[in-house]
């Protein structure tokens, strides 16, 4: 393959596109440390001077954030388990064993990520009331999992296809059950698809907001999302404190995506040929 005859202008177009991703970040990081009085100024400041913390000191103080924060973590945490002890037997199903109607079910997990999660909010409501599950970290981690589990069976169906049967073959033969074959063999290969899907799992869980404030009435079990919305009131809203809590919020999911980023590249992108 010939190197593009103008590599500057990628690199050009890339650094651009960019830019205009990360300015958001920027802007909300920005108004963090902008002074409250500042804010709002009619011409905005691309640099706070002078910085501040103020914003972070009344974020860090407000007694709701802690709860919120351990809420989140253990919904997330639960989503990216309960996708995973899912998605994983069905793509391997759909991966390996010849059935009819494979193929269809592979589209209907493509048809399912098409919906929006407000249409499915008011249906799971009414199956979580009648089943008790409102209000409780088992009724948040299911409804999050109706939209990680058709993305995490698709990620992983090339994945598994690229593992050679002959393994999965010779495993059967010495003795080892299907079960010990799936944990013992298939898994420990598959890990960079496996993290991929648990990282964009978690990402998903830890962003959801609809069903937070749909499916939960009170502060208990209510993730960090919801947190963010109580900063806009009816006259108003506390920007500063709102983009430092939003910042403080994001940092997880950085840490997340930096320490596996290789894993992660490395598992979307595992059985593409496929």
């Amino acid at each position: 393959m010939k190197p593009p005859r103008r590599p500057w202008l990628l690199t050009t177009t890339a650094v651009v596109v960019t830019a205009v991703f990360l300015l958001p970040v920027y802007w909300m990081v920005k108004t963090g440390l902008t002074e409250p009085d500042r804010i709002q100024a009619p011409s905005p400041q691309w640099v706070p001077a002078p910085l501040t913390t103020e914003n972070y000191r009344a974020a860090l103080g407000y007694e709701e954030l802690p709860r919120a924060l351990v809420n989140s973590v253990v919904i997330s945490c639960g989503v990216v388990a309960l996708t995973l002890l899912l998605g994983v037997p069905l793509a391997y199903a759909l991966a390996r064993v010849r059935m009819r109607g494979s193929g269809t079910m592979v589209l209907a997990l493509l048809v399912a990520q098409l919906p929006p999660a407000i249409v499915l909010a008011a249906p799971l409501f009414i199956l979580e009331r009648r089943a008790g599950l409102d209000d409780t970290y088992l009724g948040l981690i299911a409804a999050d999992t109706t939209l990680t589990l058709p993305f995490t069976v698709i990620v992983l169906r090339p994945v598994l296809r690229g593992v050679p049967p002959e393994l999965e073959e010779a495993a059967l033969v010495d003795g080892c059950g299907l079960p010990g074959v799936l944990l013992r063999v298939v898994l420990p290969l598959m890990v960079p698809g496996l993290v991929a899907a648990a990282g964009l799992s978690f990402l998903l869980g830890w962003g959801e907001f609809l069903f937070g404030l749909t499916l939960a009435q009170g502060p208990d079990v209510q993730p960090v999302t919801v947190l963010l919305n109580a900063f806009i009131g009816q006259h108003g809203a506390a920007w500063g404190t709102l983009m430092a809590t939003a910042t403080l919020v994001t940092l997880p999911v950085v840490c997340v995506f930096a320490l596996f980023q290789r894993f992660i590249v490395g598992g979307l992108t595992a059985g593409s040929g496929r």
